[in-house]
């Protein structure tokens, strides 16, 4: 019984793990998004962190990439800038393979 109580406790300990590592891939992506789409509305410096840290706190609204995307594509059309959810989308997926290696971490 007490192997079974150490195998329960590692893969425990193994999800706490993964589930950490994801969460912090996932806020570099979107801090990697937000610097971008600072850049394009012509934020820079700490403008451009500021904007970058709201859309990190945005993914924290419910559980997937909806509120994120959704902040920002209302951001987007409110500066007119030329940028569709389906470039969002691409970019989230760049964004995720950068956030990984800039980690040293790969899924």
């Amino acid at each position: 019984m007490s192997s079974f109580n150490e195998r329960e406790k590692a893969f425990e300990a193994k999800f706490a793990h993964d589930a950490e590592l994801r969460f912090k891939i996932e806020a570099r992506r979107d801090k990697l998004l937000g610097l971008w789409l600072a850049e394009k509305m012509g934020k820079t410096g700490a403008a451009a962190e500021d904007y970058a840290k709201e859309v990190v706190i945005s993914d924290l609204e419910e559980a997937g990439d909806e509120d994120v995307i959704r902040k920002v594509l209302a951001d987007v059309e409110a500066t007119d800038l030329s940028i569709d959810r389906d470039q969002i989308v691409e970019k989230l997926s760049e964004f995720m393979i950068a956030a990984a290696q800039e980690l040293n971490i790969t899924e």
